[in-house]
């Protein structure tokens, strides 16, 4: 429901579709270098978007599927084939009708009675088909519901069932108009010869150049799938050429199901790939000619780009690739890092290494200036993903651990070494992710990504901020009292995003004479700094290496600006985390110098900031 509709203001209400004027822009920038573009439309399912308004309560069969046989439904379908194709040069438009899963179970059985699903099927193509023709178009669907339909299930198994021929069924209902181009989509298979036969059963319908149409791994997923969109298309490509199977027309697909998170130009080396192996009667393309070609028409790297599909990848697959390739990239990010119930999926795998090392590869590409494959640049958004992949995968696992072991030095190592750092990385990550978004779609459709951005950034600063709380002894209460408790201040307002370091509001941080914090609270004063009491003995510290050092003139690790009180501080000793040894610990090597002086100011007081533990 992208595009406009005359007279039709929920036709995709708030989806940013297309007008007239912007489609026939397209059409002419296509036609000036010899593209045909042609309208791929829906006229039966799919459409759940449009019928989840009142407006269109009337042409509902069931959520997603149009109401087949109401005369209302064809002066509708009719508003928005003319809509689709009158912009664009092409006498050709797909109808869609794929998928349309309960086609005549819904609304339209109350009204016309239990009808076999094939001939409701049958019977509302013929209607539309009428009107395509009526407009001078020639029509095409995709094929999957004649199969599933035939077989009475309404799951693709059906439609990829090699057994599964709807001759017979199709044979007891009006026939399909002869001049309906059918598509056969199969993005899934790697042997030519499961296409070949579906092909085979496609002829069998009457239909004597089917389509064949492949798919470039987009959907449901941060980045195309290279590798296994190049074995898919590879096997239907060899069918689609061989006799006596051999299709006229074949068509590479691009979807964005699920929010469309994929940079559609991922998909550019499958692009490339199937133009130049549907233009040769080879059953293979030389890889060095593809890696040339990437280059010379792209600007790209193939080798890089193909590892970025690393993102989805098993470091250690111990298994036959299935009829699908992994998104586990996608899980992985969006699961709930505190629960991260899908870590069992991947336990004993070295995650965290394989990520590190695809992040490190790719952002290198994509940084480093390279005049000879300038769009290795775009390798960002995976090398950014790989990276909050790095630091989030056994998170859960690395904080589990010490927190059954009673160990809170380790847990707020844990969290000031990846989890502090995982939300800085998935800021940035969403970041760019906003940026790529608006440079090549409209706006609309980011704010269901943003949401997700935004809850996955809600429940790491609640992680943190819990563990902070439990490390520190700070009852729950004190979570609501102050976003400042511990390193919650720090990671949503870093130094770096604070302009000339502006002075802030100081936090007191106090602790009581057994040794717990009683209570963090916001104070204005100035010069009221960090008033600090006795230092619980598990924390561990960090010791400037100059004793003569003016604490108060020292800046620790990332965080919130805060006032220093020179006389409140302990000298030159500061309690921190992160990987550092205690005061029992003699024998462990020597702290990290994470203290470093700041220039000396007019005022009495310095800026200083506060670390994971509210120090």
């Amino acid at each position: 429901d992208t595009y406009k509709v005359e007279g039709e203001p929920f036709f995709g209400y708030l989806r940013g579709g297309y007008t007239h004027d912007e489609l026939r822009a397209i059409d002419d920038y296509a036609f000036a270098m010899g593209i045909e573009v042609v309208a791929c439309i829906q006229t039966l399912g799919h459409l759940g978007q449009m019928l989840q308004w009142p407006r269109y309560a009337g042409l509902r069969d069931t959520n997603e599927v149009i109401l087949s046989r109401a005369p209302e439904t064809y002066a509708f379908l009719e508003k928005l084939i003319k809509a689709a194709s009158a912009p664009l040069r092409s006498k050709r438009i797909h109808i869609g009708m794929d998928e349309a899963y309960g086609v005549g179970e819904g609304r339209f059985r109350g009204l016309y009675g239990q009808v076999e699903g094939t001939a409701i099927f049958v019977e509302h193509l013929g209607r539309v088909h009428a009107i395509c023709a009526q407009l001078g178009l020639r029509a095409m669907i995709w094929s999957d519901m004649l199969f599933c339909l035939a077989a009475k299930n309404n799951a693709l198994y059906a439609y990829y069932d090699q057994s599964n021929n709807p001759a017979e069924a199709l044979s007891r209902v009006e026939g399909i108009p002869r001049d309906i181009d059918l598509v056969f989509w199969d993005y899934y298979h790697t042997q030519p010869e499961i296409y070949a036969r579906k092909i085979q059963q496609h002829k069998d319908l009457g239909c004597n150049s089917p389509w064949m149409a492949g798919g470039a791994w987009t959907w449901s997923r941060l980045w195309c799938h290279v590798p296994f969109s190049f074995e898919s298309n590879r096997a239907s490509l060899i069918a689609a050429k061989s006799q006596p199977g051999r299709v006229a027309s074949f068509m590479l697909t691009i979807w964005g199901d699920e929010g469309n998170e994929c940079d559609f130009f991922s998909a550019l080396p499958v692009m490339l790939y199937v133009a130049n192996h549907a233009h040769t009667d080879k059953s293979e393309i030389d890889a060095v000619f593809m890696e040339n070609a990437f280059a010379a028409v792209c600007g790209g790297s193939l080798g890089d780009w193909m590892a970025a599909s690393g993102v989805d990848e098993l470091p250690q697959p111990n298994e036959a690739r299935a009829q699908m390739p992994s998104n586990m990239s996608k899980w992985l990010l969006w699961e709930d890092p505190m629960l991260s119930f899908m870590s069992p999926q991947y336990a004993g795998l070295a995650l965290d290494e394989h990520y590190a090392g695809t992040a490190s590869r790719l952002l290198d590409c994509a940084l480093a200036p390279n005049t000879r494959y300038p769009l290795n640049r775009l390798l960002r958004m995976p090398g950014l993903l790989a990276r909050v992949l790095s630091l989030k995968c056994n998170l859960r696992d690395r904080l589990a651990r010490p927190y059954k072991a009673g160990d809170r030095t380790a847990l707020l190592q844990v969290a000031e070494t990846r989890l502090r750092p995982l939300i800085e990385a998935q800021r940035e990550l969403w970041l760019y992710h906003r940026a790529r978004w608006m440079r090549i779609y409209k706006p609309f459709g980011w704010e269901t990504l943003e949401l997700r951005y935004g809850g996955l950034a809600a429940r790491l600063h609640t992680m943190y901020d819990r563990i902070v709380a439990y490390a520190l002894c700070l009852p729950c209460s004190a979570l609501r009292k102050s976003r400042a408790v511990g390193v919650a201040a720090g990671v949503s307002r870093h130094p770096a995003l604070l302009p000339g370091r502006s002075r802030l509001p100081s936090l007191t941080v106090p602790f009581d004479s057994a040794g717990d914090v009683s209570g963090p609270s916001m104070s204005a004063d100035a010069g009221s700094g960090l008033s600090m009491g006795e230092v619980p003995a598990w924390l561990p510290s960090i010791t400037s290496a100059d004793s003569s050092d003016d604490p108060a003139a020292m800046s620790m690790g990332l965080g919130w600006p805060v006032t220093a009180c020179t006389s409140s501080l302990p000298a030159c000793t500061i309690p921190a985390c992160g990987p550092l040894q205690s005061h029992a610990d003699t024998s462990a090597p020597a702290p990290l110098p994470v203290l470093t002086a700041l220039p000396a100011t007019s005022d009495t007081d310095n800026v200083t900031t506060i670390n994971a533990l509210g120090v």
